[in-house]
C-alpha cells in the first residue's frame, strides 16, 4: 500500500474558510478521481514558528502506477483550485510513503 501525504501548514486568517474546503470538498474530490481507497485527516501537533496550524492528509492507494496516474490526470487540476482559494496563506509539501507493516 501507497500512502500519498500532504502536509499543509494553513494561515490563521483562512483557517475555517480552508477546513471547510477540505472536508466538505477537496478530499471529496481527490477521493472521486478513484485513484485512492481511503484518506484520512491530521492534526500536526507542534508549534510551527512561522505560525497558523499544519495538518496531514493521508490518502491511501493500492500502487505507485495509480499514484502515478493521479500525478498526471488529477493533480494539477486539484492543486491549482487550492493556489486560487489560498495562495500564500498555503504551505503545502507532499511525500510518498509505503506501508512495510502494521502491528
Amino acid at each position: 500500500m501507497i500512502i500519498y501525504n500532504v502536509t499543509t501548514n494553513i494561515h490563521e486568517s483562512v483557517h475555517d474558510q480552508w477546513m471547510t474546503w477540505m472536508q466538505e470538498k477537496h478530499i471529496k474530490d481527490v477521493l472521486a478521481t478513484g485513484k485512492f481507497t481511503s484518506a484520512r485527516m491530521v492534526k500536526v501537533l507542534i508549534e510551527e514558528e512561522m505560525g497558523g496550524t499544519t495538518y496531514s492528509i493521508q490518502y491511501t492507494t493500492d500502487n505507485k502506477e495509480t499514484l502515478q496516474r493521479y500525478y498526471d490526470e488529477d493533480a494539477p487540476r486539484l492543486r491549482e483550485e487550492a493556489l486560487a482559494l489560498f495562495g500564500d496563506k498555503m504551505l503545502a509539501f507532499r511525500t510518498e510513503l509505503e506501508l512495510i507493516s502494521e502491528h
